[in-house]
């Protein structure tokens, strides 16, 4: 999915927008039925083409579909199934075993897709300006096909529109999941090391009666604010993804 960033095409990648072309061909091969899979990727590193070899034991809809969840749960990635393409080839000496293991597979992709619906992704930050409020920062996350949104005000500066930017996403996620306990931002710290910026984030959240403190962080690559965001959902997105 493209990401929206004030100043930045939109077609710009942020936090693995790019699939990881040789990663995602060998997740494809874990899938049942499955014999062999290779992706076209286009000048920009998006997916261009997915082309599958598959067996008869499982039809070319739900293969589309056990891509389309598998790429989405492990790299989280988005991939429009008008790419992908399935042939399929009959295999009457297949051994039982690849069998045993594409059913085990198949297990793993809908626990996997089980764990991707619990989990947030990034879609948007929005900075604006005002002489009256200062700077106003929205942050619009992802679950599923659901989208959330939080905003946050105060004074500009770039420590502070990194910390507004968390606040947002916070207020986001708490839109988003209203069984999970989260307080508040406890701090939002930017640091230098190994000749890179990092943004370092504090969440506390309710444990039943204990009050723990989340940490997540991320470089920045395209703005504080985005990393920010990144950072929240680094330190959120584990505890999210327990299970209920």
């Amino acid at each position: 999915m493209a990401l929206n960033v004030p100043g930045h095409s939109s077609h710009s990648p942020i936090a693995g927008s790019v699939l990881p072309i040789k990663r995602a061909e060998d997740l494809l091969l874990t899938l049942p039925g499955v014999l062999s899979a290779r992706i076209v990727a286009a000048d920009d590193g998006a997916v261009s083409e997915i082309h599958l070899l598959t067996s008869v034991e499982v039809n070319p809809k739900q293969t589309v579909r056990n891509v389309e969840s598998a790429l989405l749960a492990h790299l989280g990635m988005k991939v429009d199934h008008r790419k992908i393409s399935v042939a399929t080839s009959t295999d009457p000496n297949r051994p039982a075993s690849a069998r045993l293991e594409s059913e085990r597979a198949a297990a793993a992709v809908v626990e996997a897709a089980s764990l991707s619906s619990r989990m947030l992704y990034f879609e948007d930050v929005e900075v604006r300006r005002s002489r009256v409020k200062g700077v106003t920062c929205r942050v619009t996350l992802r679950k599923g096909e659901a989208s959330f949104s939080g905003e946050a005000e105060g004074a500009e500066t770039e420590r502070s529109r990194a910390e507004l930017a968390a606040r947002a996403a916070l207020l986001a996620i708490v839109q988003a999941d209203t069984d999970k306990q989260f307080i508040a931002v406890e701090g939002c710290k930017m640091f230098e090391a190994f000749d890179h910026e990092f943004v370092f984030v504090g969440i506390s959240a309710r444990d039943g009666r204990d009050r723990v403190l989340l940490t997540g962080s991320c470089m920045v690559k395209e703005s504080p604010e985005t990393a920010s965001v990144l950072a929240v959902l680094d330190a959120t997105n584990r505890w999210l993804g327990r299970a209920r």
